[in-house]
């Protein structure tokens, strides 16, 4: 039996990134059957770092402006994502959601990391931006999600205003460019195997089943 480490880099507001999670995970759940682990951390990746935290706009406003295409389009592409989504029970709830920075929220989880909770951070983040409405650009209301997966609300709000893990937020930024990685999800897999976008679950069992081969 062997374990595989597999680095993951992923923005919070990134609709891919919660379809590739999932897909990885019923990969991980049919490659660790045999016995093997699987060992995931999640690192910072900002799609849009120039995002306000409080964009008034709709969404299809938002992503005709970024990608320079026609708002109909936007909209259009936001409907096939949440068609998409349901696929794998992901439940995109656009109309709800608040567009925002995600520069705190990659703070969370840098937080949470070092309370062995980053897994649980990472999927609470991405159900309540994408599925709930929730801001996962104030402090206050990322406070509010750390508590609920058992961090101390306090302890998060003092860190995320002291932005105490912003250096690690930005070396992961930095990772990412010697990587050569323009867009995510992008996974790591033994610091060897580079597997970029959300493939298809076999295509991570195969990649897994090769990497504890050798």
């Amino acid at each position: 039996m062997s374990n595989v480490k597999v680095d993951i880099w992923s923005d919070v507001a990134c609709p891919w990134c919660f379809i590739g999670k999932r897909r990885f995970e019923a990969a991980v759940g049919d490659f660790t059957a045999g016995g093997d682990t699987v060992e995931v951390e999640y690192h910072s990746f900002e799609l849009s770092p120039d995002t306000p935290i409080d964009y008034t706009g709709s969404h299809s406003e938002f992503l005709s402006k970024h990608k320079g295409i026609p708002e109909a389009q936007a909209s259009q592409m936001l409907t096939q994502m949440t068609e998409l989504g349901k696929s794998v029970d992901i439940a995109y709830d656009y109309d709800s959601l608040h567009t925002t920075n995600t520069i705190k929220a990659h703070e969370l989880l840098h937080l949470a990391k070092s309370h062995d909770k980053q897994l649980e951070m990472k999927e609470r983040l991405l159900k309540a931006y994408f599925e709930e409405g929730r801001h996962v650009g104030q402090i206050d209301e990322l406070a509010d999600l750390g508590a609920e997966i058992g961090l101390d609300r306090d302890e998060v709000v003092d860190a995320l205003k002291s932005e105490k893990f912003l250096d690690d937020v930005m070396a992961d930024k930095a990772q990412a460019v010697a990587y050569g990685i323009r867009g995510v999800p992008f996974f790591v897999i033994n610091g060897k195997y580079g597997v970029s976008g959300a493939q298809e679950s076999a295509t991570f069992v195969d990649v897994l089943t090769q990497a504890a081969a050798e």
